[in-house]
């Protein structure tokens, strides 16, 4: 999954990127309200952290700004301590939720989780695909009950698959949610990935369906 931070606190933002990582995501950057609008408007987000105070441009215009334009990603403000008047804004605005700062950062991992799985129709963070478990909280898969080993890049893959289960992803649509915006985008590597999962899962999982893209099995 791809998500875009808006924070102009650069030792904040490169934290939030960090504990992204390690929960599964990859994460732009926007420093300002300028640049975190044209991000949010050009690239399919999953789920967007966003600042409410920021420079050349408020979170707050941001937020609305996006919406006016349909772009419909679950987006996160962050606030200040007991600013309850941020919040109310915010959600009016069109945010799906809030956090005061300071904050704990499991608790903010966990809300981004939330949002980028109801967002597809998930309300569990295991999501089950018949002999094929994807636990989204615990970045974990079981097949038949037996934890499968994966790479980070992998499991990003297989997740957003199992996110949009039974359904065809095309391969710019997966590269797009997979690699953040500064990374070389390679097809090729897109196809490799799928093949190790492929024998990682056993043939029948992942199919392909020629110049449309995959579709993970729904059961």
């Amino acid at each position: 999954m791809r998500a875009l931070i808006v924070e102009d606190h650069a030792p904040l933002a490169a934290q939030l990127r960090d504990a992204l990582a390690e929960a599964g995501f990859v994460a732009d950057l926007a420093a300002d309200g300028e640049e975190a609008q044209f991000l949010g408007e050009t690239e399919p987000y999953d789920v967007v952290v966003l600042d409410l105070g920021l420079p050349r441009l408020d979170g707050l215009t941001v937020l609305k700004r996006w919406r006016a334009a349909g772009r419909a990603m679950p987006v996160l403000i962050l606030t200040a301590r007991d600013a309850w008047s941020e919040k109310v804004a915010g959600l009016n605005a069109g945010a799906d939720d809030y956090l005061a700062k300071p904050f704990v950062m499991p608790e903010l991992v966990a809300r981004l989780q939330a949002l980028v799985r109801r967002a597809h129709g998930h309300v569990s963070p295991e999501i089950a695909l018949g002999r094929l478990v994807v636990d989204t909280a615990a970045q974990r898969v079981l097949l038949e009950g037996v934890p499968v080993r994966l790479t980070g890049l992998e499991y990003r893959l297989l997740a957003y698959l199992a996110l949009r289960a039974g359904q065809v992803v095309s391969k710019t649509e997966l590269t797009e949610h997979l690699y953040a915006q500064d990374f070389d985008r390679d097809s090729n590597t897109l196809e490799v990935m799928v093949g190790r999962l492929r024998r990682k899962l056993g043939d029948g999982m992942i199919e392909t369906l020629r110049g449309q893209g995959y579709r993970l099995a729904a059961a």
